[in-house]
C-alpha cells in the first residue's frame, strides 16, 4: 500500500478515536450511575453490543495501518516515530482487553459502584494513550506539509 494512504488512513482512524475516547470518558460513562439499577443491566449489555461496531472498525484500521507504517512510511518520519505510534496502539489495546472489556462484562450482570470506578478511571490510560497518538500524528502532518517559504 502506499506510504501516503497508509499514513493518511493511520491519521483518520486515530482522530476518530481520540475524539471518540474523550466523548466517552466525560459524558457517556459518567452517566452510567444515573441509568438506575432496574434497568442498568440491559443498559450496559446494549451499550457493549452497539458500541463494537463503532470502535471495532477503527481499531481495527488503526492497528493495522501502525504495523504497516513500520515498514513504508511517507516523507521524512522515523522508524523510532512510527515504533512509538505502534507501541501506544499496543498499549491501548491491551488495557482494553485487560481492563476496559472485563469491567464491561461486570457490569453486564447490574451495576457495581466499585466496576464503575475501575473502568472510569482506568479507562484514562486509552484516552491518554489515544491523545498522545493524537498529537503524534498531527506533528507528522506538521513535519509532512510542503514548506511555505
Amino acid at each position: 500500500m502506499n506510504a501516503n494512504l497508509l499514513f493518511l488512513l493511520n491519521a483518520l482512524s486515530t482522530w476518530y478515536m481520540v475524539g471518540l475516547i474523550w466523548m466517552v470518558q466525560l459524558v457517556h460513562y459518567k452517566m452510567f450511575d444515573r441509568v438506575g439499577e432496574d434497568v442498568f443491566a440491559r443498559y450496559a449489555t446494549d451499550h457493549a453490543r452497539l458500541i463494537t461496531p463503532v470502535v471495532a472498525i477503527p481499531m481495527l484500521i488503526e492497528i493495522a495501518t501502525a504495523v504497516g507504517l513500520l515498514f513504508s512510511r511517507p516523507g521524512n518520519l522515523s522508524m523510532t516515530w512510527a515504533a512509538v505510534g505502534l507501541g501506544l496502539v499496543v498499549l491501548i489495546w491491551a488495557s482494553t482487553a485487560a481492563l476496559q472489556v472485563p469491567a464491561h462484562g461486570k457490569l453486564a450482570s447490574g451495576f457495581q459502584a466499585d466496576v464503575y470506578t475501575t473502568l472510569v478511571t482506568t479507562n484514562w490510560i486509552r484516552t491518554v494513550g489515544w491523545s498522545i497518538r493524537g498529537f503524534l500524528v498531527g506533528w507528522a502532518f506538521w513535519t509532512l506539509l510542503p514548506s511555505s517559504g
